[in-house]
């Protein structure tokens, strides 16, 4: 695979784990119910058995090919860990010229429905995968009178984009289908209120808070940029940023930007290394933020991710590769223009 990801995940009282060819069984006995495959449209009705070993021998290629990623959804009865496999839940990407987008999907059991195992999942894969993945946004589609699926999604925080249709194989029909999508920063709003008018926020202008923020652009010998990758957990996880962090009452700039890159990367930066460069301003749905840039070429330590970060040493003409907080992309011209 590209990289290491995590692919044991805890949604309690559920665990995900990767598909295997022990779930053959199981697997084709939930699906070959008339209630489940209905709902899912590729495939067949019957299932066949044998189609169960193949679809797992591709999925696990799939993985390793960094395309897609399944995982069996698991369920512990006694404290011997003893685990019941209940359902699958996965990401399928897909490629363009001009975006790299994750599909989500997931099937239960039915003797494990309405125990919140989907939606539990179906929000754990969702958060998994916009942190760890390089996609723009995750998309579903859900058949119209699948009214449990679509009422998960909107819970999760995925919104509506439209409707289409779609054929159904088990139905040997097309089928009204929804349409659905989620970015980083919608899983950062309260729960439910995503997919909310923005209007309701901008006619309170008196509640807007100003955050001073202060970011590096650390500079190897190479002339590359250090990005850090936000973790899974903090808002906006999944994006690459500058390293740095919010300013508190008391500090200089200078003194908050030595502060956080110590706490961070275990870097010592003398404040004499650091050369102011640029600032951004930008407005958020509910806070303006105004972040100065300093320019860093010496330091002592080597950057050491102690927040689950991810790091990159970046060439100035890539930057635009890494998605980034919109805050950030006004440095890229002026990083490309002085690096290059």
């Amino acid at each position: 695979m590209p990289e290491t990801l995590p692919l044991i995940l805890e949604a309690p009282p559920y665990r995900l784990r990767p598909i295997c060819l022990d779930d053959a069984s199981v697997i084709h006995h939930f699906i070959n119910d008339w209630e489940v495959v209905r709902m899912l449209s590729r495939l067949p009705f019957p299932y066949p058995r044998e189609l169960t070993d193949e679809w797992i021998i591709a999925t696990q290629a799939e993985q390793s090919a960094g395309r897609s990623y399944h995982f069996a959804i698991t369920k512990s009865h006694d404290e011997t860990h003893n685990e019941s496999f209940i359902g699958c839940v996965g990401i399928r990407i897909e490629e363009t010229k001009k975006e790299r987008v994750g599909y989500l999907g997931y099937w239960i059991g039915r003797p494990y429905w309405g125990q919140g195992a989907a939606r539990l999942s179906a929000e754990r894969v969702t958060r998994w995968a916009l942190a760890h993945l390089d996609i723009s946004c995750l998309r579903a589609r859900v058949a119209q009178d699948n009214t449990v699926s679509l009422h998960i999604l909107e819970r999760i925080g995925f919104h509506q984009t439209g409707t289409e249709s779609q054929i159904f194989v088990a139905r040997k029909t097309k089928i009204p289908v929804v349409t659905f999508e989620i970015i980083r920063a919608d899983l950062d709003q309260p729960q439910n209120a995503a997919h909310k008018t923005r209007l309701e926020t901008s006619s309170k202008k008196q509640d807007r808070r100003l955050i001073l923020v202060v970011a590096a652009a650390l500079i190897d010998h190479k002339t590359r940029v250090l990005l850090a990758r936000r973790p899974e957990g903090k808002s906006m996880a999944g994006l690459w940023e500058f390293p740095g962090g919010k300013i508190e009452a008391g500090e200089t700039p200078e003194q908050a930007l030595a502060r956080e890159l110590l706490e961070e990367l275990s870097l010592d930066i003398s404040y004499a290394c650091l050369a102011p460069f640029t600032f951004a301003s930008h407005s958020y749905p509910n806070f303006d933020l105004l972040m100065p840039l300093y320019l860093c070429r010496h330091w002592n330590g080597t950057p050491t991710p102690r927040e689950g970060q991810k790091l990159a040493w970046v060439e100035a003409h890539a930057l635009r590769d890494y998605a980034m907080p919109e805050a950030d992309l006004p440095f890229i011209p002026l990083l490309q223009a002085l690096l290059s």
